[in-house]
Formats: C-alpha cells, sequence, structure tokens
C-alpha cells in the first residue's frame, strides 16, 4: 500500500514539473549562446570567483588557528666572589583548538561554500534577466525602426497622391500643406525609431559582447500554463535568493555554536629543556596554561545567537517576497498576454480603418483631415501593441528564467 502511495506522489510531481515544460518558442535565443554570453559576463565571472574564495576559506576554518611556537632563552648567572655559569632554557608550545570549536569551524566553511554557490545561482539568474531585457528591447526596437520605415513609405506616396490632385485641381494647396507637414513629422518619427534601435543595440552589445546583430521577428509569447501553485513551488524550491538567505542563517548558526564553544579558552600545552649550573644540572618539563574566561566570551556568545534570529526571520521575509513577486509575476504576464491579444485586435481595426479612409480619399469622397487622422490612429495603435508584445515577451522569459526552464538555468 505505502509502495502504491510513493508511486503515485513521483508520478504527482512528475506531472507537476512536466505541465511547467516550456513550449520551443522560436526565436528565443539558443542555449549555447546565451551560456556563452552569460558565463563571461563579469557578474557572473565575479560570482564563480567568490566560489572559489569560498573553497579556500572553507580550507582555512578546516585548519586549527594556532601554530608551534619556539622559546629560547639565555642567562648568565653568577655569584658574589666565585665563579659564573652560562645557563640556557629552549622549549616548544602550542595552543590546542578543543573538538567542539573545529566541528563549528567546519560546519561555517560548509556553509560558507553553500553561500558562495547560491550567490552564483543569483548572479546567473539577475544576468540571464538582463540579457533577456535587454535583447528582447533591441528586437522592439527593431521591429519599431521598420515600422517607421513602412510608415514613411506610405506618407510619401501620400503626398505623391495629392500632389497629382493638386495639379488636377481636385483639392487646394492647403491639403498639400498638411500633407508635407505630415511628411516631415514622419521623417523625425523615422530618424528617432532609428536612433531608439541603434541605441538599444549599443546597450545589448556593450553589456554582454559578442552578441550577434542578427535582428529576427520578435518572439510570441506563450500563455501561461499550470496554476499558480505549480509556478510557485518550481521557483521557490529553485530560488537561490531563498537558498542565499538559508546558507547566511546556516552561517549565523555555525558563528553561534563557535561563540558558545569559544566560552571554554582553548588550552596552551608546551615542553621545554634547560641547562643550569654550568651544565652540571639539567632540566626538563611541560608546560600547561589556560586564560581564564571573563564576561566577554559571553557576551560574544550572546550576539551570535541574537544574530541567530535575525537571520530566521530573514529567511522568512525572504520566502514572503519571494512569494509576493510571484504571484505578482504571475498576474502581470497573464494580463500582459491578454493585453496584447487586445493590441493587436485594435492594430487591426486601425489599419483597415486607415486604408479605407486613404481608399476613400483617393476617390475623392474623404478629406486629408480625416486621412492623416486614421493614419495616425493606426500608427499609435501599432506602437502600442508592439510596447505590449515586448512587456508580454519580458514578464514570459522572466517567469521562464525564474523557474530555471530555459538555457539550462538548472545546471550551474
Amino acid at each position: 500500500m505505502m509502495k502504491k502511495l510513493f508511486l503515485a506522489l513521483l508520478l504527482a510531481l512528475a506531472g507537476a514539473v512536466q505541465a511547467l515544460e516550456p513550449p520551443n518558442v522560436a526565436g528565443l535565443l539558443p542555449t549555447a549562446v546565451a551560456r556563452a554570453l552569460l558565463e563571461q559576463d563579469p557578474r557572473v565571472a565575479a560570482a564563480l570567483a567568490g566560489r572559489e574564495v569560498a573553497r579556500q576559506e572553507a580550507g582555512i576554518l578546516d585548519k586549527s588557528p594556532y601554530e608551534w611556537i619556539a622559546k629560547a632563552q639565555g642567562q648568565q648567572r653568577s655569584i658574589d666572589a666565585g665563579e659564573g655559569w652560562r645557563e640556557w632554557n629552549v622549549g616548544l608550545e602550542r595552543t590546542f583548538r578543543l573538538s567542539g570549536k573545529g566541528s563549528a569551524d567546519r560546519k561555517l566553511g560548509t556553509a560558507t561554500m553553500e553561500e558562495f554557490e547560491a550567490r552564483y545561482g543569483v548572479a546567473l539568474q539577475e544576468s540571464a534577466r538582463e540579457l533577456v531585457s535587454l535583447w528582447v528591447d533591441w528586437l522592439a526596437a527593431e521591429r519599431g525602426r521598420e515600422l517607421a520605415a513602412v510608415n514613411l513609405r506610405s506618407v510619401q506616396e501620400n503626398l505623391a497622391a495629392v500632389e497629382k490632385r493638386v495639379r488636377a485641381g481636385d483639392v487646394s494647396k492647403l491639403d498639400l500643406n498638411l500633407a508635407s507637414a505630415e511628411l516631415a513629422e514622419q521623417k523625425r518619427m523615422d530618424n528617432d525609431a532609428s536612433t531608439q534601435a541603434s541605441a538599444a543595440w549599443s546597450r545589448l552589445s556593450v553589456r554582454f559582447p559578442g552578441i550577434s546583430r542578427q535582428a529576427m521577428a520578435l518572439p510570441s509569447p506563450g500563455l501561461i500554463a499550470g496554476d499558480d501553485v505549480q509556478w510557485r513551488e518550481r521557483i521557490m524550491a529553485t530560488s537561490d535568493e531563498v537558498k542565499l538567505a538559508q546558507m547566511q542563517m546556516r552561517i549565523a548558526q555555525a558563528q553561534a555554536e563557535r561563540a558558545q564553544a569559544d566560552r571554554v579558552p582553548d588550552p596552551t600545552f608546551g615542553v621545554y629543556t634547560a641547562s643550569e649550573g654550568g651544565g652540571r644540572e639539567r632540566v626538563s618539563g611541560i608546560t600547561l596554561s589556560i586564560p581564564f574566561s571573563g564576561g566577554l566570551r559571553n557576551l560574544h556568545s550572546a550576539r551570535a545567537l541574537a544574530a541567530v534570529e535575525v537571520a530566521r526571520n530573514a529567511v522568512d521575509l525572504k520566502r514572503r517576497e519571494m512569494e509576493t513577486g510571484i504571484a505578482a509575476a504571475l498576474i502581470t504576464a497573464r494580463g500582459a498576454y491578454e493585453s496584447l491579444r487586445m493590441a493587436n485586435e485594435s492594430a487591426d481595426a486601425m489599419r483597415e480603418n486607415a486604408r479605407l479612409v486613404q481608399r476613400a480619399y483617393a476617390l475623392g469622397e474623404g478629406d486629408l483631415q480625416s486621412l492623416l487622422l486614421a493614419r495616425r490612429q493606426a500608427i499609435l495603435a501599432a506602437t502600442s501593441a508592439l510596447q505590449a508584445h515586448a512587456a508580454a515577451l519580458k514578464g514570459y522569459y522572466e517567469l521562464l528564467i525564474d523557474a530555471r526552464l530555459i538555457w539550462d538555468m538548472d545546471r550551474k
């Protein structure tokens, strides 16, 4: 019976993970390209170097902080109205770390290594989110430049049609002036779009050098499948931010354990030999010294215990912040997806309206101001749809990154 329940639980968990598997999104940066860009990012490289620092720190903590100390002493002994002797004394002594302190230090070293491992994961996630944001911004800017170029050609064709009708005496020169002004404005917008595309590429290529400048169609965001519980459990289970807070609490616990053990001072043992009486006397012995524990050690221990409570509350706060952020991200991503659908419908309607008004004007059944208004509305709707597309795509990709579902983010 228990075996069947265990198998059912495994199947349920496998189904939950499978439900969160992302679709094969066309246009997404390939994993090999993205990982290469991320691994050479200074933020990620610094975190990777930090792991080596932590490894060395763990090695230091595993070793005792005490060393052997050699001592030597020479003296001249003299007696009134008598002969004098040269005497000497040599010895070795060393302070020994008590076993409880060594165990606490090793726990501290392990927690330190895991803390830096989590820091590496956080850095990788932050850089991935930044890469996605800059990359989508650039693709959207390129698409905006293409739209501006299409609109410019349309306005130029419209001006040519107005000029033809002016020569035929169908319309006044006022229409020609309006069409010329519209062309000047569209040229400005085309220049702005080109500038924005160049600036977006500059931000992306400088932040992530080595990325290829191959503009492509803006990918379509996927529908956020699965329920909120699945997403929350997946993101929380793979979150390095939560793990980082947990490791900081473990470090505080290890430090408290070390401070508690340090309330008992470490003893110092020594051996020595001495020559006295001009070599006629040889002395050998051992020494033992133990510091008297004072109130300062107790205060250090109390402070370390208080720090554990601070770290424990920090973990709870980080969990709540993460759960709040996940809930907001899911709502925002789903809302952005729906906004994109409505923005596309609006853009299609405005585009069709502008086409009909353009046709009416060409047949002499409409005025130029109506045409210009319809065209501006279509441009505004297309721009809004593009912005909604970029926002929906960012929200979608960022959720996939947080859940470690793309670019092998679960592999560090």
